[in-house]
């Protein structure tokens, strides 16, 4: 990880294409802007997180329920 220290307006510029900028410090929260082609996604991170869990979680649920399916016909034929 890289770690910089930045002041009110300054930024920071990734592969050329995608700059991170300052925009307020507002005490203990800082606004930041982000520059990026449209090609590129940029998301928070606890978005990002929370819709990967909610896809396990589904993913978990489908699976418990093609389980149940399973059992039932295998009782069935039992």
């Amino acid at each position: 990880m890289l770690i910089l220290t930045r002041k009110l307006e300054q930024g920071i510029v990734i592969d050329g294409k995608v700059v991170v900028r300052i925009l307020a410090i507002e005490g203990e929260r800082i606004k930041i802007g982000v520059e990026a082609p449209r090609a590129i996604s940029v998301l928070r991170e606890e978005l990002l997180r929370e819709v990967a869990d909610q896809n396990h979680a589904a993913s978990n649920a489908h699976e418990h329920a093609g389980m149940a399916r399973v059992l039932r016909y295998l009782g069935k034929t039992a």
